[in-house]
């Protein structure tokens, strides 16, 4: 396993021959967020990096902490995600103004025990930030990835959750509209990650996917949620957004990542493909995907 020092050390070497391109899907905060500071520091202004998510006013504080030159260009681009109508308009808006995307990392998503909570289009809200709305960005976003590796360049895409779980999804009810519960939605959205990983990455082998796991980091959310009782003594086993982002941002960075599927843990080791992953079941959630995201 690498050490958090030669991972950092890693990363610092970074020196792209080109001018990257990188979206960070949920990075007004959290994980993303800290990925996103890492990106730009590693960057060092040099790059167009773009925050999406629903603040603007969170996005333009942390654009703010960003390293800044003649050639950075930071933007925040608004779009609630639980929607996938909201993700094809902004993504039909990038596409037209774009070159190219080099870089494409998702990590929206929410921390709720609420039961089933179905958005305008019918899909339950959990699933439609951790499942359906990160692909459907991948599927929107794929002419742009294509265009970076047309120029030679890099194209990699990763997506947060839990690489590895290997949670059994029911295949006799695929968007949970009857069978709905925490854990199998954690189980769909999961499993789903990893299978559509593999499946992806199959069909666009010059690319590269990640699904990662980030442990268990204390953002505000966790904090807000354990409070000044509890967080003392989960504290040992957790880490802090900057060393969640030093790992997260890895993938992006490291030639060992440049293409093909990878499924890592949260010290960017081997996670291991799903066991469940066959070309009978990646094919089924594939469809699956390209239904509920209504994707051509």
């Amino acid at each position: 396993m690498p050490n958090f020092q030669a991972v950092r050390a890693a990363n610092a070497t970074y020196r792209p021959t080109f001018r990257p391109v990188a979206m960070f899907v949920g990075g007004t905060s959290g994980v993303g967020q800290a990925t996103a500071e890492g990106f730009a520091k590693y960057t060092n202004g040099d790059a167009h990096i773009i925050i999406c998510g629903r603040s603007k006013e969170a996005a333009e504080k942390i654009i703010a902490s960003f390293p800044k030159n003649e050639k950075s260009q930071y933007e925040f681009v608004q779009c609630d995600a639980t929607l996938m109508s909201n993700i094809a308009t902004v993504s039909a808006d990038l596409r037209q103004r774009l070159p190219k995307l080099n870089y494409l990392f998702l990590s929206q998503g929410i921390m709720t025990m609420q039961g089933r909570t179905e958005t305008s289009e019918g899909i339950d809200r959990k699933l439609a930030l951790h499942l359906y709305g990160r692909w459907k960005f991948v599927f929107e976003l794929m002419p742009l990835l294509e265009k970076a590796k047309e120029m030679g360049e890099e194209a990699r895409v990763e997506t947060v959750l839990h690489a590895g779980s290997n949670g059994k999804i029911d295949w006799e009810d695929i968007d949970l509209k009857n069978t709905y519960g925490l854990a199998n939605a954690a189980n769909h959205a999961t499993t789903g990650n990893d299978l559509m990983v593999d499946e992806i990455a199959r069909r666009y082998p010059n690319i590269s996917f990640t699904h990662m796991f980030p442990g268990f980091v204390r953002t505000s959310i966790v904090n807000g949620v354990l409070g000044k009782l509890l967080l003392p003594l989960v504290y040992p086993i957790s880490v802090s957004m900057a060393t969640a982002g030093e790992w997260l941002v890895h993938p992006l960075l490291s030639e060992k990542f440049a293409k093909g599927a990878f499924y890592l843990d949260n010290h960017a080791e081997d996670a291991g493909p799903s066991k469940w992953s066959t070309e009978e079941t990646r094919k089924k959630l594939y469809d699956h995907v390209v239904s509920m995201t209504k994707t051509a």
